[in-house]
């Protein structure tokens, strides 16, 4: 079978259209450079954690629960993200659209048989490129 035949096509349109929507509502704010560079690294380390084997996830996970002190602060931080999740419900629908959108693509590549690495790879071109034609499209329109 192609490999154009495996690629999962609509998940991959979703992840277009998805980013391209964050592109959008990050250039309404007009932010400077360094805002878009962060956003950039955000995606990749979003696609890298949703990549990684999750045998390797639970040894990082671990980590973070080690020290009653460390747990103390996980939870603080779970609080204060829940608050905003509650605070900025919009924000948070558009994110976690993205969110499913990737681990849909995600799973895709799992089931098509591609390596964790390529699937990455083209994961990261689609949402990189959907951040760039959001923004493109605001610009033109």
């Amino acid at each position: 079978m192609s490999i154009l035949k495996r690629v999962p096509w609509v998940s991959l349109a979703l992840v277009l259209l998805s980013y391209s929507t964050l592109g959008w509502v990050i250039s309404e704010t007009r932010p400077p450079l360094f805002v878009w560079l962060v956003v950039v690294v955000a995606i990749l380390l979003l696609l890298i954690t949703l990549t990684t084997p999750w045998s390797k996830m639970a040894r990082y996970y671990t980590i973070l629960f080690k020290s009653n002190t460390r747990s103390f602060g996980v939870a603080v931080l779970a609080a204060f993200l829940f608050f905003v999740m509650l605070a900025w419900f919009r924000v948070f629908l558009d994110t976690l659209l993205i969110l499913s959108a990737t681990i849909l693509v995600k799973i895709d590549f799992q089931t098509a048989g591609f390596r964790e690495g390529l699937g990455f790879v083209i994961t990261s071109i689609f949402s990189l490129a959907g951040l760039a034609l959001g923004a493109l499209v605001y610009k033109l329109i």
